[in-house]
């Protein structure tokens, strides 16, 4: 069966790991998916990833999350969905809870979160928000 969204299957798949109080949870592997989750990684809201067997075939991305999870990784947003894509130029790029939380952005250089977009001055898809 096909997803629609995997990238907001993802989100929702890791809010309610942290919600349902698991240590980690399993998602199948895609290389946006598996740049998301390095994103998120390195940003400190997780605590590690790494890519398991999974069904058929397919690799899966565990992620680890912190002892501290519901504190550290409050909330998850898709912004651009399949059915509504949203593209921010390099001055449109948002602040996700005055600096607090991290926007993802999908750029012709690989995705970023918004800190290193505007850095590099380049604007793209509006991902999603994390705080």
């Amino acid at each position: 069966m096909s997803m629609t969204d995997p990238i907001a299957d993802m989100l929702t798949r890791i809010r309610n790991g942290l919600q349902a109080g698991h240590t980690k949870v399993e998602i199948p592997g895609s290389g946006q998916k598996k740049q998301i989750a390095g994103l998120l990684h390195a940003q400190g809201f997780i605590k590690s990833y790494n890519m398991a067997p999974g069904h058929l075939g397919r690799d899966n991305i565990v992620v680890e999350f912190k002892d501290n999870a519901k504190k550290v990784l409050t909330g998850l947003k898709r912004i651009s969905k399949p059915g509504r894509r949203v593209y921010v130029g390099k001055e449109e790029i948002p602040k996700v809870l005055n600096g607090m939380g991290v926007a993802i952005i999908s750029t012709s250089k690989g995705l970023m979160t918004d800190e290193e977009a505007r850095q590099a001055g380049v604007g793209g898809e509006y991902v999603c928000e994390i705080w």
